[in-house]
């Protein structure tokens, strides 16, 4: 049940979402010019999402820098911003992620089945925007922000970078 209080929580900040002047020129100090095509490419709720992830990684950084953890901070804030540009305007929008998470939460099979098969493109995207993101950034040269973001979705492993386990954290916490 709480877990579904919190995607009405995540549903209505998606609706209400809005990027301001001031988080556009944070954007655009963080990443490079390449990059952002593919941020202001998102939806306007998936640029807020990113915005709040970015926000929550690096009071996470913080926390482990005071702990003695190394940490690359940069990496991490480009990573935070980027990790959902697999998911672009028109591909996935508010109301497709409704029907995504509704879709995999009473038919779990058949939605992998679906997204599979070619007989959802939403859902294909929804499952598959990690790796679709991580090949747009190859293609623009940042191969270190892609290896993090291709496996942002998947089971922690012993090995995974702290950039990767803090990006993670961040995410699941927006």
């Amino acid at each position: 049940m709480n877990r579904m209080i919190g995607r009405v929580r995540q549903f209505v900040r998606a609706i209400t979402a809005q990027v301001t002047a001031e988080d556009r020129a944070y954007v655009e100090s963080v990443l490079p010019k390449e990059a952002l095509p593919l941020f202001y490419g998102m939806h306007r709720a998936d640029q807020r999402h990113a915005l709040n992830v970015a926000q929550t990684a690096m009071q996470l950084a913080e926390e482990r820098r005071a702990e003695g953890t190394p940490i690359d901070e940069r990496l991490l804030e480009r990573c935070a911003l980027l990790h959902d540009v697999g998911r672009r305007k028109g591909d996935l929008d508010i109301f497709g992620k409704v029907f995504c998470v509704l879709a995999v939460h009473f038919f779990p099979a058949r939605a992998r089945m679906w997204a599979e098969d070619g007989t959802s493109k939403m859902l294909a995207v929804y499952f598959h925007h990690p790796k679709i993101g991580a090949a747009l950034l190859r293609d623009i040269g940042l191969s270190k922000e892609a290896a993090i973001i291709e496996r942002h979705h998947e089971a922690e492993q012993a090995e995974d970078a702290i950039e990767l386990r803090l990006l993670r954290l961040a995410d699941e916490a927006n």
